[in-house]
């Protein structure tokens, strides 16, 4: 199933590069005021947040690792398909995703080596590079095809995209179905871990759209940030789950990603009816 769900993704993102311009692409890198943004808010806002709720929350120390691991992710590829739905910046959301799962091989093992300690030893989260890499291919290359597609052939482009866009957005609520459903057995969990699912995208979305107000960006780019800092990569964070801790401690965190999943979902949903109401 994970080999046929990142096919299908390179596909996706291979039609949204249609979408894509590579003289506004190269544009957002040369002059990356939104890319720090950005940054600022998946690698700063997002861990800080994942740490103050953790505390708050009291949960299990366990349970707390795996809240920060959530917010030390990178932007997935469910924020480029949600901000081509909302009109977002499509050159700056897919700018931004390329680099903050760039920047992941070094920010994540920092951002845990900081704010871990208190409940683990930082060396036993195993970070996995190669999905890392894996997810930075499959971005990077389609999307490379798609500008090339869309340079070359504009008006197959736009038939491209209009048909990867529907089938994105299928594939983005097919998954959570899919997660739901394999993993039922793990959803007697604690209460406290549903409240934290819910409210932690929703401090993504709103801190990074406030963020991306106060520096000055136009408002089709405040959206895309929002999106980019609320919907993290949370196949990463259950691959990083499953390599870090035993079995029998699996049920007391494995659903935790798949909330988070749903919820920023179901978020971005009433994000994208209230766009077009």
């Amino acid at each position: 199933m994970s080999a046929s769900i990142t096919t299908l993704l390179a596909l996706v993102m291979f039609s949204l590069g249609c979408s894509v311009e590579f003289r506004k692409f190269w544009g957002h890198i040369r002059y990356p005021w939104g890319i720090i943004v950005g940054f600022l808010c998946q690698f700063g806002v997002m861990p800080i947040a994942g740490f103050i709720l953790a505390n708050i929350f009291n949960v299990h120390p366990l349970q707390a690792v795996v809240v920060l691991i959530m917010g030390c992710c990178p932007g997935g590829t469910g924020s480029n398909i949600l901000s081509y739905w909302v009109d977002g910046d499509m050159d700056l959301s897919l700018s931004m995703t390329t680099c903050s799962t760039l920047f992941a091989l070094g920010m994540m093992p920092l951002c845990l080596f900081l704010y871990s300690k208190k409940w683990v030893d930082s060396d036993s989260i195993i970070i996995p590079y190669d999905t890392i890499g894996i997810s930075l291919v499959t971005l990077v290359v389609p999307v490379a095809i798609g500008m090339f597609v869309n340079y070359k052939w504009p008006e197959a482009a736009k038939k491209i995209l209009k048909v990867g866009s529907i089938v994105g957005a299928i594939l983005i609520v097919t998954v959570a179905v899919i997660g739901g459903v394999l993993y039922k057995g793990s959803w007697v969990i604690e209460p406290k871990l549903w409240i934290i699912g819910t409210i932690f995208p929703v401090i993504g979305f709103i801190v990074g759209f406030i963020l991306a107000i106060l520096a000055n960006l136009s408002w089709s780019r405040c959206r895309t940030v929002s999106l980019e800092t609320g919907l993290q990569n949370t196949q990463l964070c259950s691959t990083i789950v499953q390599l870090s801790f035993r079995p029998e401690q699996l049920p007391l965190i494995f659903t935790f990603p798949l909330i988070y999943s749903i919820f920023q979902l179901l978020i971005a949903i009433i994000f994208l009816i209230g766009e077009f109401t």
